[in-house]
């Protein structure tokens, strides 16, 4: 882990307030420790599609527009800008778009400590 430390810089990263679709953010080493992120632009009546977290946890923080965090076993949830939405590891979710404007968040995804 200290190897990981020594390679990381402290940054910026400007988002693209007009792009679309997914821009990776941070993809682990060597430019984090071990976190992940994206910038994620949904069209209205889209989904990313269901995935696991796996051993990671997820964090959503929503910049604009409306949606759903279908987690599995759970009642789905509301997303609505201005918010941050937690996914806990080893879980099955999806995130749609259900407004009429483009869904746009920042997910950050790290390993879970163990």
């Amino acid at each position: 882990m200290e190897e990981a430390k020594a390679k990381t810089l402290p940054r910026v990263i400007e988002l693209d307030a007009y792009g679309g679709g997914y821009v990776p953010l941070l993809q682990g080493p060597p430019t984090s420790a071990g976190m992940r992120s994206g910038h994620v632009t949904l069209e209205p009546n889209a989904s990313v599609g269901r995935h696991s977290t796996g051993t990671h946890e997820e964090l959503l923080v929503v910049l604009a527009g409306t949606g759903l965090m279908k987690c599995a076993g759970h009642a789905p949830m509301e997303l609505k800008a201005p918010c941050a939405a937690y996914c806990p590891p080893a879980t099955e979710h999806d995130i749609a778009n259900n407004g009429r404007e483009p869904l746009r968040y920042v997910y950050v995804v790290a390993p879970v400590l163990s």
